[in-house]
């Protein structure tokens, strides 16, 4: 009998799951845009730790047919290039505008931008500093004692 394929998921282990990590990713406000995608990055406490991913696709983008393809199309780019992105470190990726690359020349686009985006973030001089802040605290650069809330 034949096995059954097995599926190249999305595990949870990979993706950003609470407000609190995409909080951190952006409080440590580390990014590089290009075309419709801007892409956030923070480094992990450990290097050794997977590469994890959170997507960010507003209303504005679209209904939502729009937005889950946007998501589709960046997960599969996530999971197609997960071993070339630097070890060790959280993506946050917000789709800004844009019609969704179609095909499979749209497929290598996206993927070639989440790459060169990566590469971007993480070569840059000041990356480097945001690394020991996280190392030297409790992996959050986010003050202890959040500011009240406004009523709204």
């Amino acid at each position: 009998m034949r096995q059954p394929a097995r599926r190249a998921g999305f595990p949870r282990a990979a993706r950003l799951l609470s407000p609190g990590d995409f909080a951190r990713v952006y409080a440590v406000r580390r990014s590089a845009a290009s075309g419709p995608l801007v892409l956030y990055a923070c480094p992990r406490a450990q290097v050794a730790q997977p590469t994890r991913l959170g997507l960010s696709v507003s209303r504005r983008i679209g209904n939502a047919v729009v937005r889950n393809r946007w998501k589709r199309r960046l997960r599969e780019a996530f999971r197609q290039v997960r071993s070339l992105l630097p070890q060790g470190n959280d993506f946050v990726i917000v789709v800004r505008s844009g019609t969704v690359p179609m095909a499979a020349a749209g497929a290598r686009q996206v993927e070639e931008m989440v790459v060169t985006l990566a590469g971007r973030v993480v070569g840059r001089p000041g990356y480097a500093a945001a690394a020991k802040a996280v190392v030297q605290g409790s992996e959050s650069p986010l003050p202890a004692t959040e500011p009240p809330r406004r009523r709204r």
